[in-house]
């Protein structure tokens, strides 16, 4: 079975929301230093890398993390391809065609490469969606929606495209990395921690090809 691991690494330095924080690892315990394990404790913000928003995170009445179901997040998803694009439209999404049952969909975006080059910087000036689009895809009964950097809507935007998505009961994933995942339909899975009353987790995100 080949499997495509879509995340990306997380470690200290990494590209971070700013003002959040980011990843540290602290060690508590090491071998080469006469202990008997290796131990680290590690802080992050809960959207750092790959993760999970809650609906809790935009939602004060909105599940948290733990109250997810699982089933949205294992499944058939489309990979759908944006190259060029800085703003994806409902009329971007209309434009795709596509199959009637798709209900978890990917954007691979320019926003991708900016992993794959080993950006250090966080980027303010990446691909996401418009108003529109996120009522598109609420209108059309998604269950996943999942995008190739830390937000689903632009830097310094409002709120309205994540409470659009995450108020249709949409699990949204941030911090892909589908740069080299061809366009068309996979198996994913994308499971977030049990963590129990937050908004939001790290998730380790796969896919399958169908012909596997």
């Amino acid at each position: 079975m080949r499997i495509i691991d879509i995340s990306v690494p997380v470690y200290p330095g990494m590209p971070a929301w700013p003002k959040l924080g980011g990843v540290r690892f602290i060690a508590t315990s090491r071998m080469a230093a006469g202990k008997e394990a290796n131990l680290t404790r590690a802080e992050m913000d809960l959207h750092a890398g790959t993760h999970i928003d809650a609906p809790w995170h935009f939602l004060e009445e909105g599940l948290t993390i733990d109250q997810l179901p699982l089933e949205a997040m294992i499944g058939k998803a489309v990979v759908a391809h944006f190259p060029d694009a800085e703003t994806i439209t409902a009329a971007d999404l209309a434009a795709l065609s596509l199959p009637e049952e798709t209900s978890r969909l990917l954007f691979r975006t320019r926003n991708s490469r900016f992993w794959v080059e080993g950006e250090q910087e966080f980027r303010t000036d990446f691909t996401a969606l418009s108003e529109d689009a996120a009522r598109w895809l609420a209108d059309r009964g998604m269950k996943l929606v999942g995008t190739d950097y830390l937000s689903i809507q632009h830097y310094g935007a409002s709120t309205t495209v994540h409470k659009v998505l995450l108020g249709a009961g949409i699990v949204l994933v941030e911090g892909l990395n589908l740069a080299d995942v061809e366009p068309g339909e996979y198996m994913l899975v994308c499971l977030p921690l049990k963590l129990v009353g937050v908004d939001g987790s790290p998730a380790r995100a796969v896919l399958i090809p169908n012909s596997e």
